[in-house]
Order: structure tokens, then sequence, then C-alpha cells
């Protein structure tokens, strides 16, 4: 898949667990997990936008495209 999920490089950056993320953006571990893992098919504006601010960082920082080599 050419877009990469950087999330848990984010949450390390900042020292924040999952669960305090979960907590703070309003999303169930699981789908947090999912997400952070790159195994989610879709990410809500709204969500990515409450992670960035959770996080204080920008959509990029945590979505990256890589062109597919197929």
């Amino acid at each position: 898949m050419p877009i990469i999920i950087n999330l848990d490089v984010m949450m390390a950056r900042r020292k924040m667990s999952l669960n305090e993320l979960s907590e703070k953006v309003g999303i169930t571990l699981s789908n947090l997990s999912i997400l952070k893992n790159g195994k989610a098919r879709a990410i809500r504006i709204e969500t990515l936008e409450a992670i960035c601010n959770a996080l204080d960082c920008q959509p990029g920082d945590i979505l990256e495209y890589r062109k597919d080599n197929a």
C-alpha cells in the first residue's frame, strides 16, 4: 500500500501511549490500533484533525505517500 501511517512514530516522539491518545481523541483502542498498524482502509478528516491536535503535528507527519514499485 503506497500510503504509510506513521502514527507510532509521532506517538513515540511525543512520548504518548495508545491509551492516552485514545482518551484525548475519543477513539476506541481497537480502532486506533487498526490505524496505527496500517490496517485501516480510511480515516475521517475529523479523526485526523483530532489526532493532529492531540499530537501537536501536521497530517503530513502522520500520513506518507510512497510510490509503489510494482
